[in-house]
């Protein structure tokens, strides 16, 4: 027997999860400069983060020495959002709340539902749970909801829905999805992923806070990663009843969001020309690459974040040509799609490198 053997199975059944390729490692391999690189490959905001969150930022430097204190951001949130602080649960990215949420509810014996080509996450958080993944095949890529519902077990009591849906960009209306939670088993508890729901058009959002009060099996969790420019300070939250909330702050490490990260989280929630503009950008960007790929002749599914996912015939060798270009986008073979590839929207420049680079590559 060896070391590894004494943790448990489920343990060391997981497969790490892969983050998208750092800029500084493909300029190693290439021996090509940082600078000359373009990196979109990890859905993250090409204007960087808020003046007033990167302001935050460096007025809590002089504050390092305190463990922090989430008092003001779970306030802060409460008061916007309508709800108790007692509904509120910071995380250190959603991931975080990802991963409290299969702490609290799963443990072996349970299993949890999720659909095919969802975030990786569900299933590495239902595994390291002790869970058993029960994994539903999409529908046009994305979630097949009534396939979902027939899939819970006696022994479900998680339910992963992604809306929008990363890495496919998928999106189920709202009524889809409200109708869904009505007639699930009361005992299973849904987590609704709504870390792009900010690149969602007006026409497309809905209340969905308000669901907290008809379902209690609900946990809404969302983050500050995408459209704030704070994904590498990790802030994330969930939104639930008093009593998942009180379980996952149980089970939630103390001082789990840095000083830094409650800071810019802080300053950026209210930086609403911020927002607007990266709301902009991205509206702008996605028109540019889906007509960009449509000229190339190639397919995309339909897009609801702040990215694209491509259908591009031998894209392993695509994406490498693209990396010795100095690209870096998001192959999506570990999410059983080996046909496609996942591409950020960027700054209008970096967006025609990369449809540049793409007709190169193809």
């Amino acid at each position: 027997m060896t070391i590894a053997e004494l943790s448990p199975a489920y343990i060391r059944a997981i497969s790490p999860y892969l983050p998208g390729k750092p800029i500084t490692e493909l300029a190693r391999e290439m021996g090509i400069s940082v600078d000359s690189i373009v990196k979109l490959a990890s859905n993250e905001n090409p204007l960087g983060m808020s003046p007033k969150a990167r302001a935050a930022v460096l007025a809590a430097v002089s504050g390092l020495e305190r463990y922090p204190d989430n008092h003001d951001l779970t306030r802060l949130l409460a008061e916007r959002l309508g709800l108790a602080m007692e509904q509120v649960v910071l995380g250190n990215g959603s991931n975080d709340v990802l991963d409290l949420a299969a702490r609290v509810f799963l443990a072996p014996g349970r299993s949890a539902v999720f659909s095919r080509h969802a975030f990786a996450v569900y299933p590495l958080a239902t595994m390291s749970a002790g869970g058993e993944c029960i994994e539903v095949a999409a529908k046009d890529y994305g979630h097949d909801l009534d396939a979902m519902r027939a899939a819970v077990r006696p022994d479900t009591r998680l339910l992963w829905i992604a809306n929008p849906n990363n890495p496919t960009g998928t999106f189920l209306p709202h009524e889809e999805v409200k109708a869904f939670l009505a007639a699930l088993p009361a005992d299973v508890v849904v987590v609704l992923d709504e870390a792009y729901n900010d690149y969602l058009p007006p026409a497309l959002r809905a209340d969905t806070l308000s669901w907290l009060l008809l379902f209690p099996n609900l946990i809404i969790t969302r983050t500050f990663s995408k459209v704030y420019g704070l994904a590498g300070l990790r802030v994330g939250y969930a939104l639930a009843s008093g009593e998942i909330a009180d379980l996952m702050n149980r089970v939630r490490q103390p001082f789990n969001v840095n000083n830094l990260g409650l800071a810019a989280a802080i300053a950026a929630f209210d930086d609403h020309v911020f927002i607007a503009d990266s709301f902009e950008l991205n509206r702008r960007g996605m028109e540019q690459i889906v007509a960009g790929v449509k000229r190339l002749g190639l397919d995309h599914l339909p897009a609801h974040g702040n990215f694209v996912t491509v259908h591009v015939p031998d894209a392993a060798g695509v994406n490498q040509r693209l990396l010795k270009a100095g690209v870096i986008v998001r192959p999506l073979k570990g999410y059983g799609m080996p046909e496609h590839l996942r591409v950020t929207i960027g700054l209008e420049s970096e967006n025609e490198r990369f449809l540049e680079a793409l007709a190169k590559a193809l």
